[in-house]
């Protein structure tokens, strides 16, 4: 096991690498662009040894927000041929070339989180908080169904390839979608990566809403796949909650993040399915729950929810394996424990988990949770998601969320304790 010290020595220079003036990328070669949360928490990793790194980084993020509020999943700063699909095929109208989706709104969770460590930047976050709203508004606007918030492509939740999806996307005849090469599985391994099946569907999706200029309105009606999933939801909670104490600390009105909240906390009910007493995803075109316990299923303490029904699962699921959170069950029959997220762990999941166990007063579980992914990190370094039977590492490399939420939470010498900090 390589020592704290220089695990934190190589999450920094992680970092480094990764930095391409104002913004990161995930890493080299597999994803050469901005990605929204990945973003987010690499500012939380910049915050360890350079606060005003972190705030350009989220500030870079928002620079591409498009007239409506949205902020795209991926931001095209520079054309990398080496990427599929590109900006040619989003066909994005924002500022800057960009995807037509957008990923986990957990940016007003994390601006908070950087103001409590030094209120010195209270202007950047002054600055940010109009933009927040914006982002917020479009959520409520478009993605919202009775409280409950649905994305239309799963790309949009960032758990692109979960059991989740394959019903709704069995559904859907992909339709329209020209020859492509795909150029992840010249990085990764296949077995890592979504299947062709997968692949072909998100494509479909992604070019139903580049034919209609991303017309939210027109896709609302249209689109096959609407699906509401507790990685939004509960991430728009949370980060509602936030952006509330944010608008309040700066004076700010806050009626209407309340009604946000209000709904919100209606919505996630819809959310439970009774059947199998977890939270799940609810696909919208068939009213029919997708019955897959996943590590999303576990924010529901980051959202604040005043309920501890998920803790027998989540018991289960942790004695499962040698480490968790594994991002599908291992009891559910379509689990794949290298396969991306039909399975692996995911450092920067564990550490929303952890916090919201924290918070809801399981502070031993969630200690447990951080000993583990620190375990984790510390045997198997900064691998974008970690087979959860060994350890072993998967998907990119050097990965910047996995080294960010080393030096924010996981490191024994440099990281915290996410409940205590924001409590």
């Amino acid at each position: 096991m390589t020592d704290a010290a220089t695990r934190d020595t190589e999450a920094r220079a992680i970092l480094a690498n990764n930095d391409r003036g104002g913004y990161t990328v995930p890493t080299h070669g597999l994803y050469p662009y901005q990605w929204n949360w990945d973003s987010v928490f690499a500012a939380a990793g910049f915050a360890e040894h350079d606060m005003d790194r972190a705030w350009t980084e989220i500030e870079t993020l928002f620079s591409g927000q498009w007239d409506n509020g949205m902020v795209p999943h991926i931001l095209f700063h520079q054309v990398d041929p080496g990427y599929f699909p590109g900006p040619d095929i989003w066909r994005g109208t924002g500022p800057i070339p960009s995807s037509g989706i957008s990923q986990p709104p957990i940016a007003a969770t994390f601006v908070r989180w950087l103001l409590d460590k030094d209120a010195a930047f209270e202007p950047r976050a002054r600055a940010l908080l109009p933009k927040l709203m914006a982002s917020h508004r479009w959520f409520m606007d478009w993605r919202n169904e009775d409280g409950a918030i649905v994305v239309t492509h799963p790309w949009e939740t960032g758990r692109d390839n979960c059991p989740d999806w394959d019903a709704p996307f069995a559904a859907i005849e992909p339709e329209g979608v020209d020859a492509y090469y795909r150029r992840d599985t010249t990085h990764v391994v296949e077995e890592e990566r979504p299947r062709r099946w997968d692949y072909d569907r998100y494509l479909h999706l992604v070019k139903l809403g580049g034919d209609c200029g991303w017309d939210e309105a027109h896709l609302r009606q249209v689109t096959p796949f609407r699906v509401a999933d507790p990685t939004m939801t509960f991430t728009l909670l949370r980060a509602s909650r936030d952006l509330r104490d944010l608008a309040a600390r700066l004076g700010e009105p806050t009626a209407e993040i309340d009604g946000w909240i209000a709904s919100m906390e209606r919505g996630a009910e819809t959310l439970w399915n009774d059947d199998a007493q977890t939270y799940d995803c609810l696909d919208i075109r068939s009213g029919k729950h997708t019955g897959v316990i996943s590590n999303a299923s576990f924010l529901c303490w980051f959202a604040g929810l005043g309920n501890d029904r998920m803790l027998a699962h989540y018991d289960r699921i942790a004695a499962a394996e040698t480490f968790f959170v594994p991002s599908t069950d291992p009891a559910h029959p379509a689990y794949e424990p290298k396969r991306y997220w039909r399975g692996p762990v995911w450092a920067m999941m564990n550490m929303l988990i952890a916090t919201g166990l924290g918070e809801a007063g399981h502070v031993d579980r969630a200690e447990a949770l951080t000993e583990n992914t620190r375990r984790l990190i510390a045997e198997n370094g900064f691998a974008e998601y970690f087979d959860p039977r060994d350890g072993a590492p998967a998907g990119g490399r050097n990965f910047t969320w996995t080294a960010a939420v080393w030096l924010a939470w996981a490191s024994p010498t440099t990281g915290g304790t996410p409940w205590a900090r924001s409590s």
